[in-house]
């Protein structure tokens, strides 16, 4: 898939108001800091198209860009921010309860996770409750230039195996790099894919 047009849509916290749900949506969550807009923008291939900060909870909406016309690209807020209040702490869980729980067209959940890390709780945790929801679901790890193959495939294997305790079966994964810019033609695949099924049904 080629994207030829990013466009930005809406932001807004509470999903009601977001765009009629008449498009497939594919969104994008994760931690503080785990590259998410680097990771957007590199996969639409429109450098500021999502707001790149150093300052953890920067989106505090729900962000919707209409990608070739066809479907929306939704950048969420983050989940498990240490430097921020508790009451916005709060309504970032009311923002993301909220989408997930009611937006129908979501097509997919991707998750990213930072794959320097051991398994973090939070992550585990937020994993097992959207898909104990049902809600479609990929995991990306994120920043994988930062490591060696070998580190890389050790800390990918640990983090799918801890999975495994709670999970019949691996969700979708994909292997990214905002910095080499890899991982992208696999997502976009993976999108295009997803996108050909549905209008297939």
């Amino acid at each position: 898939m080629n994207i030829t047009s990013a466009e930005f849509i809406s932001s807004y916290a509470d999903v009601q108001k977001c765009p009629p749900p008449d498009k497939p949506e594919f969104a994008f969550i994760g931690r503080s800091n785990v590259g998410k807009s680097s990771l957007i923008n590199m996969v639409t291939n429109h450098k500021g198209l999502a707001k790149i900060s150093t300052r953890p909870g920067k989106t505090q909406t729900i962000n919707h860009f209409l990608i070739n016309k066809e479907w929306y690209l939704v950048d969420l807020p983050g989940y498990g921010y240490a430097n921020v209040s508790k009451s916005i702490r709060q309504g970032f869980g009311k923002i993301i309860d909220g989408y997930v729980m009611k937006r129908e067209n979501l097509s997919c959940l991707f998750i990213l996770i930072d794959c320097r890390l051991e398994p973090q709780k939070i992550d585990l945790s937020f994993i097992n409750w959207v898909g104990g929801k049902g809600v479609p679901i990929g995991i990306i790890f994120t920043k994988s230039d930062k490591l060696s193959r070998n580190e890389l495939a050790k800390n990918v294997k640990r983090f799918e195996k801890t999975l495994l305790e709670d999970w019949e079966e691996l969700p979708p994964v994909f292997i990214s790099s905002a910095e080499k810019k890899s991982g992208k033609d696999e997502l976009l695949v993976f999108i295009k894919d997803t996108l050909t099924r549905l209008k297939n049904q």
